[in-house]
């Protein structure tokens, strides 16, 4: 049976989806709701002679774009900045910047900007912070702009990395006025929430002063900006955990319960890189010291036979330690210091579970190589930039 929902007169895309009960198989379109769609957008990007209603730029490319045109994929290699991004094998700058501004335009443009400035206008804008912080996200945002319109020009008085502070005007963008004010939203975006996760990042950082520990962060991410997120990481001071499910084994509680427990976890996916002539470290969760015990007498079993291809790199030593706020830290860590007894620096440890900024100290102190924080990316403040215009 199919259920189709056309709604040819409003502004709501098309809905139509076929239940198939043997299958479960869900075109997303049928033919004719894909013919609406594509009317409407060229309507909308075209005037009565088929000609564009706008610069191209700022309509956004609406039902016209050519995607080989506008979205060359971006070799993050060649990005520049202060402070390199991570790498990726599949992500693309520009083509997060064009989702991003056409979820904005709708398929339709900015209608405020394109109706109420006429297009020769010319304006001057100023970034202003608002609040203490951490600078990241400006090589972005002047990507944003450059797609936009490439006349438009943005000076900095400060880089990515650099600390500012409330009220301190940091960068300037001229150019066309519509242009501007296009982008000034994703710019900001970008900007802010990269901002904010360099700023929580640097003040753990410097909780961390005087003891070994790295200041990771975790896969809590926000879907489509895990590069952008674990960029604003390294720029905040802190280091860069595995990218995503591809470049590190990493066995947790639910693998190891899977799998019918750690030896036998950790031995397929041994095996499993054997295999396939594949090398990455292998990490694995652990919430007990039995649990410690148990990684470190395979570790040391494989390490007396000759050493594995990909032996155990990493431990990591979760919810190792509870709050107690009869402590003068405010947590209780001596199980964790435990566990890092245990495995006596043959392999590297990540302490996670109850990381804040008034516990991370203690937590390091305990001779961890890395502390994981989850909120760093995850529930992280905006930095509070504010952008105002001009036109000349």
């Amino acid at each position: 049976m199919a259920l189709c929902i056309l709604a040819v007169s409003g502004r709501a895309p098309p809905l139509c989806h076929r239940r198939e009960a043997a299958s479960g198989h869900r075109p997303p379109f049928s033919a004719a709701a894909a013919q609406v769609v594509a009317r409407r957008k060229l309507k909308h990007a075209t005037g009565a002679a088929g000609t564009r209603s706008c610069i191209p730029a700022l309509c956004l490319r609406t039902g016209l774009r050519n995607g080989s045109a506008i979205r060359a994929q971006t070799d993050m290699a060649k990005v520049s900045g202060p402070i390199p991004p991570p790498e990726h094998p599949t992500f693309d700058l520009v083509a997060l910047i064009w989702r991003a501004l056409e979820e904005d335009a709708g398929g339709v443009g900015d209608v405020t900007s394109l109706s109420t400035i006429p297009k020769e206008t010319k304006a001057v804008a100023t970034f202003l912070a608002k609040a203490d912080g951490v600078l990241a996200g400006l090589v972005v945002a002047e990507k944003v702009f450059e797609q936009i319109d490439p006349r438009i020009k943005v000076e900095w008085s400060a880089a990515d990395g650099d600390r500012v502070t409330k009220g301190q005007k940091f960068g300037v963008v001229t150019g066309p006025a519509q242009g501007i004010l296009i982008a000034e939203r994703v710019a900001l975006n970008f900007m802010q929430r990269m901002g904010g996760i360099a700023t929580a990042t640097a003040a753990m950082v410097a909780e961390t002063e005087g003891y070994p520990a790295k200041v990771l962060e975790t896969r809590k991410t926000v879907p489509g900006l895990r590069l952008l997120d674990k960029w604003a990481v390294l720029i905040g001071g802190g280091q860069n955990h595995r990218m995503g499910l591809y470049d590190m084994i990493m066995i947790k509680d639910n693998h190891i319960a899977a799998a019918g427990g750690i030896t036998a976890a950790v031995q397929r996916a041994q095996s499993y890189l054997k295999d396939r002539e594949m090398s990455m470290g292998i990490e694995v969760e652990t919430r007990t010291l039995e649990e410690v015990r148990e990684v470190m007498e395979l570790i040391d079993s494989q390490a007396a036979g000759g050493g594995e291809a990909n032996p155990v790199t990493r431990v990591m030593l979760d919810n190792m330690t509870k709050m107690d706020p009869a402590n003068d830290s405010g947590i209780d860590v001596s199980m964790m210091q435990e566990a890092v007894a245990l495995v006596g620096g043959r392999v590297e440890t990540e302490g996670s579970g109850n990381v804040t900024l008034s516990t991370i100290k203690r937590i390091a102190s305990t001779g961890v190589t890395y502390v994981s924080v989850g909120a760093l990316t995850h529930s992280v403040a905006a930095l509070d930039i504010s952008f105002n215009i001009e036109t000349q």
